[in-house]
């Protein structure tokens, strides 16, 4: 009893879905040792190149490579090739970008290890629910052909592999063969739980991105994901697949925050987070994010009391503790130097002795109030003269 129970616990805290990115964020010194995956690249639809262009196969690509001068190097860098073994319908019956499409598929290691069988595998075209090996090469099959696939790690499993199967930087060779190609359901006739469904396929393959440190690809997998969950629908959902919908949402910004902070781009992210906290204020990883957001950017004052409110909805949680901690002191420390520049710039001789310890505290008894006030009209580009006035 007590197994499946335990099980069910763990499936259920799987479920809740950002949980593969907890508020844990002290850990990113580690990340120098992950290797800088690549962004999303786009083959578009080429015809094949004269065969005097064509490359070689790899060393380790197989004993079906056959005649070298049938290997097309798809991206042009040696890293992806594709080699014909039975011959499609015509170029006219290749798959459009966007449309589902059905492979089957046999993935080896070089050493001819199987790590994959798949009899009827279906991804959307273009979106990256697939290796990126796949999604590059698909689009250049014809309806009916069956092709040799020899990756390179980067358009694979990467730098982390796959465990237990796929070592890291491991070259695959892919068989694949184009079954069937259809052009996607429309969004607007989905039942609620189709969309649901769909919306958290893609929301999946954003996790998966983003388990791999590729936050470019990440980002646009919860693209994808909220696009379909936004879409305009001609069918009636029920309150509680309304309910789901929302749900799925707010993971996929808070995820796709995740992502933007991961690449720096801050202003993405609040965007992002506030998006989060427009539906729910209380969300405790859009407020830790917010004010992470607003931190590195320096503005303490702006993100202490949105990590306080954090703090007040999950008192235990340890991250935002420190987090705090850690923008309380440097906020002290920004004051003190904006004291100390305050100090100098409206002049005070009797401040030449003054301990360090003491140089938060100002000696004059002017209100703080007045002083920010004052200092704010200088440095807004009225003449220092007139703080001066006022002080005399």
């Amino acid at each position: 009893g007590t197994e499946p129970a335990a099980a069910a616990a763990d499936a259920a805290q799987l479920d809740t879905a950002e949980d593969f990115e907890v508020l844990e964020e002290e850990e990113e010194e580690d990340e120098d040792d992950l290797s800088e995956l690549p962004p999303l690249e786009d083959v578009g639809r080429p015809p094949a190149p004269p065969r005097e262009d064509a490359q070689p196969p790899e060393k380790g690509a197989g004993d079906a490579a056959g005649d070298p001068q049938e290997w097309l190097d798809v991206l042009g860098n040696g890293l992806l090739k594709k080699k014909t073994l039975v011959p499609g319908q015509g170029v006219d019956s290749r798959p459009q970008k966007g449309q589902d499409v059905t492979i089957r598929l046999k993935a080896t290691l070089e050493d001819g290890t199987v790590v994959e069988e798949d009899p009827a595998l279906t991804f959307t075209l273009g979106d990256c629910d697939v290796l990126q090996a796949l999604d590059l090469c698909v689009q250049l099959l014809e309806m009916g052909e069956t092709a040799l696939i020899v990756s390179e790690a980067k358009y694979c499993y990467g730098a982390q592999g796959r465990s237990p199967d796929i070592p890291p930087n491991a070259s695959l060779t892919l068989e694949v063969e184009l079954l069937a190609a259809r052009d996607a359901p429309d969004l607007e006739l989905l039942s609620g739980r189709e969309k649901i469904q769909l919306a958290n396929r893609k929301r999946e393959r954003g996790n998966f991105f983003y388990q791999q440190a590729d936050y470019v690809l990440a980002i646009n997998s919860y693209d994808i994901a909220l696009r379909i969950v936004g879409s305009s629908s001609k069918v009636d959902f029920s309150p509680d697949e309304e309910a789901e919908l929302l749900d799925v949402k707010v993971k996929c910004l808070n995820n796709l925050a995740a992502s933007q902070l991961k690449l720096d781009h801050f202003k993405a992210a609040l965007k992002s987070c506030n998006l989060v906290l427009e539906h729910q204020p209380g969300n405790i990883k859009a407020l830790f994010r917010k004010g992470k957001v607003l931190a590195q950017q320096g503005e303490y004052r702006e993100a202490i009391p949105i990590l306080k409110a954090a703090l007040k909805l999950e008192p235990s949680n340890k991250t935002i503790h420190a987090e705090l901690s850690k923008l309380v002191k440097k906020h002290a420390d920004q004051r003190n130097v904006e004291t100390e520049m305050y100090r100098k710039m409206l002049g005070n001789p009797s401040t030449a002795g003054t301990p360090s310890k003491c140089k938060d505290k100002l000696p004059w008894s002017i209100p703080w109030k007045w002083l920010f006030g004052a200092t704010a009209i200088a440095l807004g580009g009225v003449a220092l003269s007139v703080v001066i006035a006022a002080r005399n």
